[in-house]
């Protein structure tokens, strides 16, 4: 075993400039792999973390003595959600509330950071008049906010103060909770929204952990042609199979870790710019966007794991046939079997597709094995389809650079594929992406119609009330608002913009204990936020899935050159121009790109059929940016192996490894 590690070693120091260049070709692709996995891990832990610093709005009743009766409700200013918890204390072992020093006494008002400062830049008449005192007691620490910039106040009251007696409406159950007796924060009661959001991240992160992982396994058969035949050379002088996988592994791992540790490297300085990505209203914080530690352990345990594997699983030539591979005989052609497989996987998500939207948590999981399978399935179609294109190619070819173009395809269609994997995956998250339009299910209500919701009874002393409205001149109307209790809607029509509605909001305030007039608009403010988050998802995705995309085929074509130096550099012997070299090299890429890529792209339009919101310019704009950036980014990553070309090239008689 030691002498193994020693040899290993030995070979990876001692393969020369362009042996070091391979290996840190390798390292930079872990690395990209490396960094892009924590953010997806990250994210997902960053939405736990919301949905726990939630979940303690939200009461259930003490399963034993109770000791504090808390409420929630939601409030409006500037057209952000505020949130509003009331607590009163039964006795003198009611629990702290997260985020606060102890619990807070009748009349005091604690805020979060955001919430304090927008009282100091509003006037008291259209914000801090709502809250007993006018000004806040205390600041709510980082425990008891989903984001930094969430409003949020919790409120101490009186145990029968009407604010923690009233009923609140059970048809608003995610944005308030009707006063309940309980003993401790612990809850299950999590609303809808961080649970919708979790799904939502899950989503995503298939979308982007799949295609890394693909590439993360790709960056293990870099170089691959010049290490075959290093392997192959020593199983031919007496090295055992066993002796074989072990040196590879070894290799793979050590250049495998050392990429992780410099994407975990990367990550960390990347954290305080993502942290400012606006989600659900808001940033993060930067501790929850780093995984826990065992995850990050998990994380750097996983990718070189991953990597040894992929390393072994293409030792096979090498253990079967080194005499093969050492005289660089073409591996057999690959089954069409793969294309069966990408076939059954499509017309299994088409036969059950369109019944996912309405199996709740069971249809997300199903989803996500899907997408995942969509992924590995074009993934092993890939190599097949490129391997035909190779065929036709070679068999239609009038120029040299298309023969050799077709000749290489069809020779290593493995290798030819891992170039153009990045952007055929990136396609189908585009394709996917493109029909979830947020824009088709955007609407816009009344931002200056305040309503109240009071029994019929007390209809008309409210809305006497509501024309005491500080002076404003607000329109007031009474209707009827139907249902099993007779109710009135009290509607006050209020001009002069969002500062003359908050100060209505604020004249309101407690007039109907339990009860906070809302507008129309503000029912859509939540939606707004998912609407708008869907884009940045949306966004994000696509980003994540270019950059791999584009540091594949830059890493995959250099490593590709290299491998293939000693055939160039024997052609620019034959005579062959450099420029038609280069060509051939441009259309291995290009060829198989168009196909691969338009067959993608469709295959996410068929995954998204079930869920489409409409195929409007946001969708048209998306398909539009992939096609684009798509081609200019693997351009652009396939120039940068031209001057390589050009130094493989430069002696007509390389060094043998």
């Amino acid at each position: 075993m030691r002498t193994t590690f020693e040899l290993a070693w030995r070979l990876l120091r001692g393969g020369g400039r362009r042996g070091l260049l391979g290996s840190l070709l390798t390292m930079a692709a872990v690395a990209v792999s490396t960094g892009l996995l924590l953010f997806a891990v990250g994210g997902n832990h960053a939405f736990m973390q919301r949905a726990d610093a939630d979940a303690w709005r939200h009461p259930s009743a003490a399963k034993g003595a109770a000791t504090a009766v808390e409420a929630l409700s939601t409030d409006y200013v500037r057209g952000r959600q505020l949130t509003v918890v009331d607590l009163a204390a039964l006795d003198a072992k009611a629990p702290v509330p997260p985020g606060m020093a102890r619990f807070p006494k009748p009349g005091e008002t604690w805020v979060s950071p955001a919430l304090a400062d927008l009282m100091r830049a509003l006037p008291a008449d259209q914000l801090a008049n709502r809250f007993p005192g006018g000004k806040p007691a205390g600041t709510l620490a980082d425990d008891a906010l989903v984001h930094p910039d969430e409003l949020v106040a919790v409120v101490g009251r009186s145990a029968d103060d009407p604010a923690v007696t009233a009923a609140r409406s059970a048809d608003l159950a995610d944005v308030s909770a009707t006063p309940t007796k309980i003993n401790s924060y612990a809850t299950g009661n999590v609303s809808s929204v961080p649970q919708i959001y979790q799904a939502l991240a899950a989503i995503a992160s298939v979308l982007m952990v799949v295609p890394l992982l693909v590439f993360g396994g790709a960056a293990a058969r870099l170089t691959v042609a010049r290490r075959d035949r290093r392997l192959a050379a020593l199983r031919l002088v007496g090295a055992t199979p066993g002796q074989v996988v072990m040196i590879t592994v070894v290799e793979a791992v050590l250049t495998a870790l050392a990429g992780a540790v410099a994407g975990a490297l990367l990550y960390a300085p990347a954290v305080p710019a993502l942290a400012r990505i606006t989600i659900g209203g808001g940033g993060w914080f930067a501790a929850d966007l780093w995984p826990p530690l065992p995850w990050l352990a998990g994380v750097l345990a996983a990718v070189p794991l991953l990597v040894g594997v992929s390393a072994v699983v293409g030792l096979r030539r090498v253990v079967v046939s080194p005499l093969g591979v050492a005289r660089r005989q073409t591996p057999p052609g690959m089954k069409a079997v793969r294309l069966l497989v990408f076939v059954a996987i499509v017309v299994a998500f088409g036969l059950v597709g369109g019944s996912l939207g309405g199996l709740r948590e069971v249809g997300l999981v199903v989803l996500l094995a899907f997408l995942a399978l969509a992924f590995l399935g074009i993934n092993l179609v890939g190599p097949w389809v490129v391997a035909l294109i190779g065929r036709i190619a070679a068999g239609t070819a009038r120029k040299p650079a298309r023969l050799l173009a077709g000749r290489r395809l069809l020779d290593d269609p493995r290798a030819a594929w891992r170039t153009v994997a990045g952007v055929a995956l990136t396609g189908f998250v585009a394709g996917f992406l493109s029909l979830l339009n947020p824009s088709a299910m955007s609407q816009e209500r009344p931002a200056d119609r305040l309503e109240l919701v009071v029994p019929h009874a007390r209809s008309a002393a409210v809305a006497e009330q509501v024309k005491r409205l500080a002076g404003l001149p607000a329109t007031i109307k009474i209707s009827e608002t139907g249902g099993r209790e007779r109710n009135d809607a009290v509607t006050a029509t209020v001009p002069g913009g969002e500062a003359a509605v908050d100060k209505a909001r604020t004249a309101l305030t407690g007039v109907v204990p339990g009860k906070v007039a809302t507008t129309p608009a503000d029912a859509d403010i939540a939606a707004g936020y998912l609407m708008a988050d869907l884009r940045t998802g949306a966004m994000i995705v696509l980003a994540v899935s270019f950059l791999i995309a584009v540091t594949s085929a830059g890493v995959t074509g250099a490593s590709a050159v290299l491998d293939r130096r000693q055939t160039y550099a024997m052609l620019r012997l034959a005579g062959t121009p450099l420029g038609v070299l280069d060509r051939a090299r441009r259309q291995e890429v290009l060829i198989p790109l168009a196909v691969m890529g338009g067959g993608s792209v469709l295959t996410g339009l068929f995954f998204a059929l079930p869920f489409a919101a409409g195929f409007g310019a946001a969708g048209a704009v998306t398909l539009l940016a992939f096609v684009v950036l798509g081609f200019a980014g693997i351009m652009g990553a396939s120039a940068l192996s031209r001057p390589l070309l050009r130094a493989v090239t430069a002696d007509p008689a390389p060094r043998p490894d």
